[in-house]
């Protein structure tokens, strides 16, 4: 029988020489993750399951959504978790200062990597699917199953093709080419289905717009995203993890719930506007005339908080400065990146432009901290979700764009194409 990437990996990890779309099975874990919200809530059902984790070298608790903590539950959260992991012996024990966002943390330190099945109590886990894994999101309950007892049940879904073709365009990236086919398809377009990309435009991606990519294909409801393993994978891999890895790889003729091109030559920098992800306009479709004034921008988070994000953000705020009615945060996804942006002088860039410049968090992205908006604000953000009431006030609005968008719309004081602010 035929399968998809995904089913494959879901096969091996079953023991089962093959799947197919709708079947209940029970597959082995290769790493299981939670954060200082989810984990606190799972420890007390782990521990009617258990006294020790699985296997210490799979399980990762990462204090990263109210962190620095911003107030006594926060601090007890992950009073929670630094606990646990110290007293189960973690191989991989996460602290503040010591790591970062969760999405960003895991690839950089080589904890996942290509061919494994990956979860983790974050709906964005599906971001190591850049790497050639099958990786995704579960609930509480299921992340405490996971702990005790390293497998977990699945239904094996069926899956959408992309086809991508042609070349990126300047001031185009991952984030623009996700946003695109959210809203070419919906936010549940792709409802419990795995997004396999594919095809000579693949090629074209970065692995930092691959990460972008597969991390908001929850925005479309899948279950995963995930792309092939290519020269640009294994270099990654190469130098990121010491695991061996396994590269899994689509049959010719695997069955496909719907093939969908995408050429990458057509997308421009897009924007989503409020509420939705799949609510995406074109920066050339927003009227010049009718300005869409904002008050906050936030360039950072699981989504583009990582190094090539903030080099393409600083490089358009270079020698400007931030509008006088504008405030922005930005906040790397890990101590690394930190370190790496004063190390280039990109810090030093963000400052002198009248940014405020963090140490990393998830607190902007959910309205946890640093970056709460007022009644009637507007944001334009480099994270992955412009729900109501996302990021502070209910009547506050979001905006979900690229570093590009972001850095160009801080400068001018309203959403702005980075094309012409480049120039």
């Amino acid at each position: 029988m035929s399968m998809t990437m995904t089913q494959k990996i879901l096969a091996e990890h079953a023991g089962l020489n093959e799947v197919k779309a709708g079947q209940l099975i029970e597959a082995e874990l290769d790493v299981v993750m939670a954060n200082d919200i989810t984990g606190p809530m799972a420890l007390p059902i782990f521990k009617q399951m258990a006294e020790k984790v699985f296997n210490k070298d799979k399980v990762v608790l990462v204090p990263d959504h109210f962190t620095p903590n911003k107030d006594i539950k926060s601090a007890e959260n992950s009073k929670a978790i630094r606990e646990f992991s110290l007293s189960q012996c973690l191989t991989y024990h996460m602290e503040q200062g010591k790591c970062g966002v969760e999405h960003a943390i895991l690839p950089e330190k080589g904890i996942v990597a290509a061919g494994e099945c990956i979860v983790g109590a974050d709906s964005h886990t599906c971001t190591y699917g850049a790497l050639g894994a099958f990786s995704t999101g579960v609930g509480t309950t299921d992340i405490a199953t996971a702990m005790a007892t390293g497998k977990l049940w699945f239904k094996v879904p069926s899956a959408i093709k992309f086809v991508l073709k042609g070349k990126l365009n300047p001031y185009v990236g991952g984030k623009d080419v996700i946003l695109h086919i959210i809203g070419k398809i919906g936010v549940d377009g792709a409802l419990y289905k795995s997004m396999e990309f594919t095809g000579d435009g693949v090629s074209e991606l970065t692995m930092d717009d691959r990460f972008t990519i597969c991390n908001m294909a929850i925005e479309a409801g899948a279950k995963n995203g995930i792309f092939p393993v290519d020269e640009k994978t294994r270099e990654y891999l190469d130098s990121h993890t010491q695991k061996k890895y396994k590269e899994f790889s689509a049959d010719d003729d695997a069955e496909y719930d719907e093939v969908i091109e995408i050429d990458l030559s057509d997308i421009v920098p897009t924007v989503a506007f409020p509420h939705l992800p799949g609510n995406a306009h074109t920066i050339d479709e927003i009227n010049e005339n009718e300005k869409i004034m904002i008050d906050q921008v936030v360039i950072g988070s699981c989504t583009n908080g990582r190094l090539s994000d903030l080099r393409k953000a600083a490089e358009i705020m270079k020698g400007k400065t931030v509008a006088n009615h504008v405030r922005v945060m930005v906040v790397p996804a890990t101590q690394k990146i930190f370190k790496e942006c004063m190390k280039e002088g990109i810090a030093d860039i963000f400052i002198d432009a009248g940014c405020a410049f963090n140490t990393p968090s998830c607190g902007p992205c959910m309205g946890g901290h640093m970056g709460v908006m007022a009644k009637g604000e507007k944001c334009v953000s480099t994270t992955n979700r412009n729900f109501v009431g996302r990021m502070g006030d209910t009547e506050s609005l979001i905006y979900l764009a690229s570093p590009e968008v972001a850095a160009a719309s801080a400068i001018c004081g309203y959403i702005a194409d980075p094309r012409k602010v480049a120039e």
